[in-house]
C-alpha cells in the first residue's frame, strides 16, 4: 500500500506541477502571449470524434446442429481534446447487461482522461490493463473469438488505475508504468488488490513491439506474474504478428504456462486483406486457480461443451488452434465498412466453425455536419 501512494503523490505532484506550469498562470497579461502561443491553441481541434459501431455475423459449426445469425456488440467511442494537453476517451458498450455488482460503468470499456506534455503523458480513469500482446490489445470487433487465446477470451482486464508515459524524441520507444485495480479482484473498492505493469513499445518501418512485465494481485502480497512480448513485422504487403506469453506465481514455473500465436496477413490491395493464425497454449495447472473447478470438473464441462472452442484447456493436453480469413472493404477509401468470412479450429473439440459478417462504423460528427451544410 505504500509503494501505491508513493507512486500516486509522485505521478500526480509531476503533473500537478506541470499543469501550473504549462495550463493556468492568471498574474500573466494578455499581451505578453506570443502569436505562436496563440497559434497552437487555435489549431487545437475542439470537436470529437464520435462514432457508433457494430458488428452482425452468422456463426456455425460444420456438420453442427449449432447455428444462426446474431449481433457482436453496439460501441460507442468519443475521443477529443478539453485543451492543448488534456484529452478523454470513451469507449461504451450499448445495451449490455450489468454485472454481478450492477455498477453503472460495468459497460464500460475506457474512460480516461490523459494530460500530456513534453515527451510525458499521463492516463487515469478505467481503461484496459497494459498487456503486451497485439491479440488482446485489439478492438472487440476487430477480433474474432474462436481464432483467440483461451487467455483472450477469459481475461477481463478492464481496470480503474493510472498510467504513466515517456516517449524519446524521435518517438520510436514508449515506456510505461501503470498501476491499477487487479483483475483478479471482485470488489475492487474494497479487496485492496492491484496490478503493476512496466511496458514498452517501438515503432520502426519494419518492426512493432509491445512487452510487458506484469503482476496481478490475487491474495494480499501474492501475485501472478506475467511476460508479454507483441511484435508485429512488416515486409512490403505482408506482416506477421507473432505473441508470446508466460505466467505463473512462481518465477521458476513461468515455462510451464504458455501462450503463443502467429498471424501472417497480406494486403492484396486496398480494399481485400488475407490473414491465418496459428495458436498454442498450455497449462500446467499449478497456477493460481479463478475457477475454484476441479480437474475432473473441467474434463466434464469439455465433454459437455458443443462449441467451436473447449471449456477449459487441461495440464495433461496442451491447446492447438488454427484458421484462416478474409476481409473486404466493399467502399473505395473508405475503411467504414467491412465484410468478413472466417474459418477456425482446435485440436480440443476437433469442430470447425465458420462466421460471415458485416462491421459497420457510423461517423456522427460527420453526419450532422453534413446535415448542417445542407
Amino acid at each position: 500500500m505504500k509503494r501505491l501512494f508513493c507512486f500516486l503523490v509522485a505521478t500526480f505532484a509531476v503533473a500537478g506541477s506541470a499543469v501550473h506550469a504549462q495550463e493556468v498562470d492568471s498574474t500573466v497579461p494578455m499581451q505578453t502571449l506570443t502569436s505562436e502561443d496563440v497559434t497552437i491553441e487555435e489549431s487545437v481541434d475542439y470537436v470529437p470524434a464520435i462514432s457508433l459501431d457494430a458488428r452482425f455475423g452468422y456463426d456455425g459449426i460444420v456438420s453442427g446442429k449449432s447455428a444462426g445469425f446474431g449481433g457482436d456488440g453496439l460501441f460507442l467511442n468519443i475521443d477529443g481534446k478539453i485543451s492543448k494537453h488534456f484529452s478523454y476517451s470513451l469507449c461504451q458498450r450499448l445495451f449490455e447487461s450489468a454485472g454481478e455488482d450492477s455498477s453503472v460503468f460495468d459497460a464500460t470499456d475506457i474512460l480516461t482522461l490523459s494530460y500530456e506534455v513534453g515527451n510525458w503523458a499521463f492516463t487515469a480513469g478505467k481503461d484496459y490493463v497494459i498487456l503486451g500482446n497485439w491479440e488482446y490489445d485489439a478492438y472487440d470487433l476487430d477480433a474474432y473469438f474462436d481464432m483467440n487465446t483461451m487467455f483472450y477470451n477469459s481475461f477481463d482486464g478492464r481496470r480503474w488505475g493510472v498510467t504513466a508515459a515517456w516517449t524519446n524524441k524521435s518517438e520510436t520507444s514508449t515506456f510505461l508504468f501503470q498501476v491499477a485495480n487487479s483483475p483478479y479482484s471482485e470488489e475492487p473498492k474494497v479487496s485492496s488488490l492491484y496490478s503493476y505493469a512496466l511496458g514498452w513499445q517501438g515503432a520502426w518501418e519494419h518492426y512493432e513491439s509491445y512487452w510487458t512485465f506484469n503482476m496481478w494481485e490475487y491474495s494480499h502480497g501474492s501475485f501472478v506474474k506475467n511476460i508479454a512480448l507483441g511484435n508485429i513485422f512488416y515486409f512490403g504487403d505482408f506482416s506477421l504478428t507473432a505473441d508470446f506469453m508466460m505466467r505463473a506465481v512462481e518465477l521458476d514455473e513461468l515455462t510451464d504456462n504458455l501462450s503463443l500465436t502467429l498471424q501472417p496477413a497480406y494486403d492484396i490491395c486496398d480494399k481485400v486483406r488475407l490473414f491465418g493464425k496459428f495458436g498454442w497454449e498450455k497449462d500446467s495447472g499449478n497456477m493460481f486457480d479463478l475457477t475454484g473447478n476441479s480437474f475432473d470438473g473441467m474434463r466434464q464441462e469439455n465433454e459437455e461443451c458443443t462449441t467451436v472452442m473447449p471449456a477449459y484447456i487441461l495440464p495433461d493436453k496442451d491447446y492447438l488452434f488454427y484458421g484462416a480469413g478474409v476481409e473486404y472493404y466493399p467502399i473505395k477509401n473508405n475503411k467504414n465498412v467491412r465484410l468478413h468470412a472466417v474459418w477456425s479450429s482446435n485440436n480440443y473439440t476437433d469442430r470447425h466453425g465458420i462466421n460471415i459478417g458485416l462491421t459497420w462504423k457510423f461517423d456522427v460528427v460527420n453526419a450532422i455536419s453534413r446535415l448542417v451544410k445542407r
